[in-house]
């Protein structure tokens, strides 16, 4: 059950690479804005005197917009789609242009594509969840060292937060958000195994609590470490809303399986 989260194969998360789009998406077939009625002239005046000159009659020059201009609204879904590129050997893949891609929504392409860049090296911001259910007993002390040496890894810069959650029947922060790597191993060695697993309500919390509300105004890259044998025997969260949840926090899940 545990491939049903992962949005990209499990391996090192790596900052650089990430190319974002942000969409248009418009209607493929928009009503034109309906033609103005004329207006009904108005009623005869008399004719003016002769000492008084008729006045001429004003017309709209050529390309100038009339006094009471129809307007139209449409609604337009913007949407971001953030993504990596590897080649055959999984080597990212830099220097890419808007040209380099086909995108296409519902089998048609987007009225138009706002921007084209490319995101590297953000801010990360990982969550590192571990199983410390009873099924990984054995394994637990792997689990922790897999833990402390990724956050050595890959926690460099000053600009870098992450938390550790523990879970079992349910999932416990025993490290809030820091870039203190002190701090972040105690909060590793912090937890006990015992209990059963709810594997995907320790996500989906993870991703509601946490990496939901880490979204500031920068740009970061939301990721969740998931250490587990992926034996879910207790979740009450089904796997298709922690899904959707890891989509609305725009978090990738990486998996180290311990079995």
């Amino acid at each position: 059950m545990i491939s049903k989260l992962l949005a990209s194969p499990a391996g090192f998360l790596c900052r650089a690479g990430a190319v974002s789009l942000t969409v248009a998406l418009l209607a493929a077939s928009n009503a034109s804005a309906p033609a103005q009625q004329p207006t009904t002239p108005p009623a005869a005046t008399p004719a003016p005197s002769a000492k008084q000159p008729a006045p001429t009659a004003q017309q709209p020059a050529p390309g100038q917009p009339e006094d009471n201009p129809t307007v139209v609204r449409l609604g337009v879904n913007e949407v971001d789609l953030i993504f990596t590129v590897t080649d055959k050997h999984g080597r990212y893949i830099p220097n890419l242009q808007q040209s380099d891609f086909a995108l296409l929504d519902d089998q048609k392409a987007p009225a138009r594509v706002n921007s084209f860049h490319q995101q590297i090296n953000l801010p990360l911001r990982v969550g590192i969840v571990i199983d410390a259910s009873t099924s990984i007993r054995s394994r637990f002390q792997f689990e922790q060292q897999s833990a402390t040496e990724f956050l050595l890894d890959i926690l460099k810069s000053r600009s870098d937060r992450a938390f550790v959650m523990g879970f079992d029947v349910t999932p416990t922060v025993t490290q809030d958000w820091t870039n203190n790597i002190d701090a972040l191993e105690t909060g590793v060695n912090r937890l006990r195994p015992g209990g059963g697993t709810a594997l995907f309500d320790a996500v989906y919390t993870a991703c509601r609590d946490k990496l939901l509300d880490a979204r500031g105004q920068e740009p970061v890259r939301h990721a969740i470490v998931l250490i587990s044998d992926g034996d879910d025997n207790q979740s009450r969260v089904h796997p298709d809303e922690v899904i959707k949840e890891c989509e609305r926090a725009e978090t990738i899940i990486y998996a180290i399986s311990t079995n």
